[in-house]
């Protein structure tokens, strides 16, 4: 069953240093800050356990998310200098993930292919 959907999703999980878990956290909202103002965007948001933050994000393609990362580049950059980064996912169709893995080669991206399906 083919699809259509372009849609890309990033699926990062942050541990933050020993005793840096509320500055994490404290960056959140200036994440949402940037990245509500992109044109691609179609959900953004943060999700918390005790130890693990994760960013729920979803572009309309690869652009989308290309854009994204420009866009939050400095501020990803310090919230790293507080944190791992212990799993990076990248899910799309084929075609849309192929755009990706050049710009994006210098990340420990795991890639999965969506195949079929739809969206609403």
């Amino acid at each position: 069953m083919a699809t259509k959907d372009t849609c890309c999703t990033i699926v990062p999980y942050f541990k933050p240093h020993e005793g840096k878990y509320e500055d994490f956290k404290a960056t959140c909202p200036q994440f949402v800050a940037l990245t509500e103002k992109e044109e691609k965007v179609l959900y953004y948001g943060f999700t918390f356990t005790d130890e693990l933050i994760h960013c729920r994000e979803g572009y309309a393609d690869a652009e989308g998310v290309l854009a994204h990362l420009d866009n939050v580049g400095e501020l990803l950059g310090k919230a790293l200098e507080i944190s791992e980064l212990v799993k990076l996912e990248i899910h799309g169709p084929a075609e849309e993930l192929a755009k990706l893995k050049e710009p994006l080669s210098h990340l420990p991206i795991e890639y999965y292919t969506l195949e079929c399906g739809f969206r609403r």
